[in-house]
């Protein structure tokens, strides 16, 4: 009798960590993202230590999407990768990470791939992290339940009998981590919000109505208002030229001020050693 198992990684990730700046940079990625791209799809980059991926670090893979089949840009994510090492050799590839909501269809075969760039980048980097599986990160940008709904996942093996099915991907717990000066910010942003809503507050009950305006205010604002030059855009395009053209004409003058003098004082220099053999051979 066929018995279906599942076969875990030799060893497991238990969680996952993930910084700001990456939910900001995939928020990023995905508000500039091409207009036939449904998704964002990127790579993953950061630490691992007891079985706990800290991800630090990330940037977006351009591909292609149909229906049946996703292509991955991988000239693009190498490049990047080797970039990034250079730069910060200890922030290495953890996993990659997808927008939308949940694990989609052809997230098992990019999976994979990342399963075998892991083995391949970290052989001379770090030889311990070879047999950690890379992490699955989502992001619902799109808000589908009402909120950013952001998960991590690890693949896991379906097996029957001897035969290897599928590979199943296991959600696992995932932590928001702030490092001092990110943590220091986002306290700093409830501070500035109960400063700001009794000036949010009085403007509403302006706004509404419930206090009678002044009207040597209203005028003040007005003439204030008024007071600006108005300009159509043909002649603002026309001033900012003709400024510009004069900046770069200074610009022109002065360079060539600079090689007038640097040939001056080279002919003076010639000059006087010219005058001291002169002297030299008469007084001879």
């Amino acid at each position: 009798m066929a018995v279906l198992r599942i076969f875990p990684p030799p060893s497991p990730v238990l969680s996952a960590r993930l910084h700001p700046v990456v939910l900001f940079s995939i928020c990023d990625f995905y508000v500039r993202r091409p207009d036939q791209a449904d998704r964002v799809i990127g790579t993953l980059l950061g630490t691992v230590f007891g079985g706990v991926v800290e991800i630090k670090n990330s940037y977006a893979v351009p591909h292609n999407e149909s229906a049946d089949q996703v292509t991955l840009d991988v000239e693009h994510h190498r490049n990047m990768y080797m970039s990034h090492l250079k730069v910060n050799p200890k922030e290495v590839l953890v996993g990659w990470y997808s927008t939308g909501v949940g694990v989609s269809g052809g997230s098992a075969l990019i999976h994979d791939f990342y399963v075998k760039e892991l083995k391949d980048s970290t052989k001379d980097i770090r030889e311990a992290q070879n047999s950690v599986p890379p992490v699955h990160l989502t992001v619902d940008t799109g808000f589908s339940n009402g909120e950013a709904s952001i998960k991590a996942y690890m693949s896991v093996n379906l097996s029957l009998g001897d035969r290897s099915l599928a590979a199943l991907f296991q959600e696992i717990p995932l932590d928001l981590r702030m490092i001092e000066a990110e943590r220091v910010g986002s306290l700093h942003g409830p501070f500035t919000f109960r400063c700001a809503a009794p000036r949010l507050r009085c403007s509403m009950i302006y706004q509404e109505g419930q206090v009678n305006p002044d009207n040597d205010i209203g005028r003040f604002l007005s003439d204030t208002l008024a007071s600006v030059p108005k300009i159509s855009p043909v002649a603002f395009d026309k001033v900012f030229n003709d400024r510009v053209q004069d900046n770069l004409a200074l610009v022109y003058l002065l360079s060539l001020i600079r090689a007038q003098l640097s040939i001056a004082e080279k002919l003076n220099a010639a000059a006087q050693t010219d005058g001291q053999q002169t002297t030299m051979s008469i007084s001879t």
